[in-house]
């Protein structure tokens, strides 16, 4: 009798928006607080994760200190971790604190049991919409040219896809044309990750999962026009990877607490 197969479980995590001083607020909820709700969830429901996904906007004001706080937590876990850059990181501190983390930075390519994981950094400095600049995509090809005989999942900060909210695509990846050119060629892609847009998603393009999650703090309306806050509580994503390239994924968020947020804010 064959033996179940067991799949490789990563956690991703993203949004944390947090701030030198861990009683701050950002549209009215404490964002320390919000993560280490998250972070007993992640640490009750999976104990044998193999990797984390820290899929950007680490800090919210850049600081030192939010960086350091951020990297000995997640730390903890005892497993390695993956790390994006996000439009409201600060790259200078955020490097530095990430010194030690050499390899796991994007961009940058990891090995999660036999699957590959690359990370894009698809900030524009100064600004907030997404873009992959030539020498991003050349380093997508020659990632994916070397990870042939692997399985493999694409983690970037923005959405390379609309999310159907004006205002959030406004700030979608410019040339996410060139980067699914690119993918088109590689069937070993299986999944293409992000953050940015603190809502969960999933679709499919071709026979690609395409996969947004939640933020450890603040969620955003799906389907809005204009800017606007959700009232579902902040949460993680789970993924299984399978030997064969199949993924197994779900959201998991925070229960039985509630999170006060300024639903009045126009902006963040």
């Amino acid at each position: 009798m064959s033996q179940p197969v067991t799949p490789v479980r990563v956690v991703q995590l993203s949004d944390f928006h947090l701030f030198a001083d861990p009683a701050s607020t950002m549209l009215g909820l404490n964002t320390q607080h919000s993560l280490e709700t998250v972070l007993r969830l992640v640490r009750a429901e999976q104990p044998d994760m193999r990797a984390i996904l820290a899929t950007g906007d680490l800090s919210q004001d850049g600081s030192e200190a939010s960086y350091t706080r951020l990297k000995k937590a997640l730390r903890a876990f005892g497993v390695p971790v993956y790390w994006l850059e996000g439009n409201h990181d600060e790259t200078h501190p955020m490097r530095a604190m990430l010194a030690d983390e050499a390899g796991r930075v994007s961009p940058c390519v990891g090995t999660v049991d036999g699957w590959r994981v690359i990370m894009l950094d698809s900030t524009i400095p100064g600004q907030v919409p997404g873009e992959l600049f030539d020498r991003d995509l050349v380093f997508l090809e020659q990632a994916l040219m070397e990870s042939r005989d692997h399985h493999v999942m694409i983690c970037l900060h923005h959405h390379p896809v609309p999310m159907g909210s004006r205002w959030l695509d406004e700030q979608q990846v410019a040339n996410s044309d060139a980067f699914f050119r690119i993918i088109d060629r590689h069937p070993q892609v299986r999944a293409v990750l992000w953050g940015h847009v603190h809502q969960e998603y999933e679709s499919r393009r071709k026979n690609v999962r395409l996969l947004s999650v939640p933020s450890t703090c603040v969620q955003f309306k799906p389907h809005s026009a204009d800017f606007a806050l959700d009232q579902c509580n902040p949460g993680y994503r789970w993924l299984d990877l399978y030997p064969d390239g199949r993924i197994e994924s779900g959201v998991s968020r925070v229960q039985g607490m509630h999170f006060t947020v300024d639903l009045t804010v126009n902006g963040y």
